[in-house]
Protein backbone atom coordinates (compact mmCIF):
# COMPACT_ATOMS: atom_id res chain seq x y z
CA UNK A 1 0.00 0.00 0.00
CA UNK A 2 1.68 3.22 0.94
CA UNK A 3 5.47 3.48 1.78
CA UNK A 4 6.62 4.86 4.73
CA UNK A 5 6.93 8.54 5.02
CA UNK A 6 8.03 11.20 7.66
CA UNK A 7 5.14 12.52 9.89
CA UNK A 8 3.35 15.70 8.26
CA UNK A 9 3.93 17.13 11.58
CA UNK A 10 7.66 17.91 11.09
CA UNK A 11 8.43 19.75 8.26
CA UNK A 12 10.77 19.04 5.78
CA UNK A 13 13.14 21.37 5.90
CA UNK A 14 13.46 21.20 9.77
CA UNK A 15 14.23 17.42 9.61
CA UNK A 16 18.00 17.71 8.48
CA UNK A 17 18.43 20.68 10.46
CA UNK A 18 17.42 19.39 13.85
CA UNK A 19 19.76 15.76 13.24
CA UNK A 20 22.63 18.81 12.81
CA UNK A 21 22.09 20.43 15.78
CA UNK A 22 21.62 17.32 18.02
CA UNK A 23 24.72 15.93 16.29
CA UNK A 24 26.69 19.15 17.49
CA UNK A 25 26.99 17.70 21.10
CA UNK A 26 28.44 14.64 20.38
CA UNK A 27 31.26 13.94 23.04
CA UNK A 28 29.94 16.70 25.33
CA UNK A 29 29.03 14.23 28.37
CA UNK A 30 32.69 12.66 27.69
CA UNK A 31 34.08 16.43 28.07
CA UNK A 32 31.89 17.03 30.85
CA UNK A 33 32.79 13.40 33.02
CA UNK A 34 36.47 14.54 31.89
CA UNK A 35 35.94 17.82 33.75
CA UNK A 36 33.50 16.69 36.64
CA UNK A 37 35.49 13.51 37.83
CA UNK A 38 38.76 14.89 38.95
CA UNK A 39 36.93 17.57 41.01
CA UNK A 40 34.37 15.13 42.71
CA UNK A 41 37.69 12.77 43.87
CA UNK A 42 39.59 16.10 44.53
CA UNK A 43 36.10 17.09 46.86
CA UNK A 44 36.00 13.22 47.97
CA UNK A 45 40.02 13.21 49.38
CA UNK A 46 39.66 16.85 50.93
CA UNK A 47 36.78 14.62 53.10
CA UNK A 48 38.51 12.37 53.81
CA UNK A 49 41.67 14.34 54.94
CA UNK A 50 39.14 16.64 57.23
CA UNK A 51 38.19 13.39 58.83
CA UNK A 52 41.95 12.85 59.29
CA UNK A 53 42.70 15.62 60.63
CA UNK A 54 40.27 15.85 62.93
CA UNK A 55 40.87 12.37 64.58
CA UNK A 56 44.41 13.27 65.12
CA UNK A 57 43.13 16.26 67.20
CA UNK A 58 40.86 13.79 68.83
CA UNK A 59 43.77 11.46 69.31
CA UNK A 60 46.33 14.02 70.61
CA UNK A 61 43.85 15.42 72.88
CA UNK A 62 43.32 12.26 74.72
CA UNK A 63 47.16 12.10 74.89
CA UNK A 64 47.25 15.08 76.40
CA UNK A 65 44.77 14.50 79.06
CA UNK A 66 45.89 10.88 79.95
CA UNK A 67 49.26 12.66 80.12
CA UNK A 68 48.13 15.66 82.53
CA UNK A 69 46.19 13.12 84.46
CA UNK A 70 49.68 11.29 85.22
CA UNK A 71 51.42 14.34 85.47
CA UNK A 72 48.83 16.37 88.44
CA UNK A 73 48.40 13.65 90.49
CA UNK A 74 50.33 14.00 94.16
CA UNK A 75 53.32 11.87 93.57
CA UNK A 76 53.59 12.59 89.83
CA UNK A 77 56.25 13.48 87.73
CA UNK A 78 57.09 15.01 84.05
CA UNK A 79 58.65 11.78 83.45
CA UNK A 80 55.31 9.98 84.34
CA UNK A 81 53.09 12.00 82.64
CA UNK A 82 55.80 11.63 80.08
CA UNK A 83 55.21 7.81 79.70
CA UNK A 84 51.59 7.76 80.02
CA UNK A 85 50.92 10.47 77.11
CA UNK A 86 53.81 8.43 74.71
CA UNK A 87 51.91 4.78 75.87
CA UNK A 88 48.55 6.68 74.21
CA UNK A 89 50.39 8.26 71.40
CA UNK A 90 51.90 4.96 70.41
CA UNK A 91 48.82 3.20 70.85
CA UNK A 92 46.98 5.52 68.99
CA UNK A 93 48.32 7.81 66.50
CA UNK A 94 50.42 5.35 64.65
CA UNK A 95 48.04 5.98 61.70
CA UNK A 96 46.86 9.47 61.84
CA UNK A 97 48.88 11.41 63.91
CA UNK A 98 52.86 11.69 62.39
CA UNK A 99 55.54 12.91 64.18
CA UNK A 100 53.90 13.77 67.58
CA UNK A 101 56.28 15.95 70.08
CA UNK A 102 55.14 15.61 73.70
CA UNK A 103 56.05 18.32 76.18
CA UNK A 104 55.42 18.49 79.72
CA UNK A 105 56.17 20.35 82.53
CA UNK A 106 55.37 20.89 86.32
CA UNK A 107 55.41 23.76 88.76
CA UNK A 108 54.03 23.42 92.17
CA UNK A 109 50.64 24.62 91.37
CA UNK A 110 50.24 23.41 88.03
CA UNK A 111 51.06 20.60 85.23
CA UNK A 112 50.89 21.75 81.53
CA UNK A 113 51.35 19.06 78.67
CA UNK A 114 51.63 20.20 74.69
CA UNK A 115 51.64 17.92 72.03
CA UNK A 116 52.26 19.16 68.12
CA UNK A 117 52.42 16.98 65.22
CA UNK A 118 51.04 16.89 62.09
CA UNK A 119 47.57 14.69 60.24
CA UNK A 120 48.49 11.91 57.64
CA UNK A 121 48.60 13.83 54.91
CA UNK A 122 45.82 12.65 51.91
CA UNK A 123 46.00 15.04 49.34
CA UNK A 124 49.56 15.61 48.10
CA UNK A 125 51.42 18.61 48.91
CA UNK A 126 47.98 19.30 52.26
CA UNK A 127 49.89 19.08 55.27
CA UNK A 128 47.94 19.99 58.37
CA UNK A 129 49.19 20.63 62.23
CA UNK A 130 48.21 18.96 65.07
CA UNK A 131 47.66 20.57 68.41
CA UNK A 132 46.40 19.73 71.82
CA UNK A 133 46.88 21.33 74.88
CA UNK A 134 45.33 20.33 78.77
CA UNK A 135 46.28 22.36 81.61
CA UNK A 136 45.35 21.69 85.13
CA UNK A 137 46.32 22.49 89.28
CA UNK A 138 49.08 19.57 91.05
CA UNK A 139 47.11 17.81 93.66
CA UNK A 140 48.69 18.38 97.00
CA UNK A 141 47.97 17.76 100.36
CA UNK A 142 46.65 20.26 102.93
CA UNK A 143 47.06 18.86 106.23
CA UNK A 144 44.22 19.59 108.84
CA UNK A 145 44.72 22.36 110.97
CA UNK A 146 42.60 20.77 114.32
CA UNK A 147 40.32 24.04 114.50
CA UNK A 148 37.53 21.91 114.65
CA UNK A 149 34.28 24.01 116.13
Amino acid sequence: MASHTRPALVPHSWWPRARRMVSGDRGAVTVELVIATPLVLLGLLLIIQFALWSHATHVAQAAASQALAATRTQDGTTNIGRAAGRRLLDDLARGPLRHPHLWVARTATTATVRIRGDATPVVPGLHLPVHAEASGAVERFIPDTGTAT
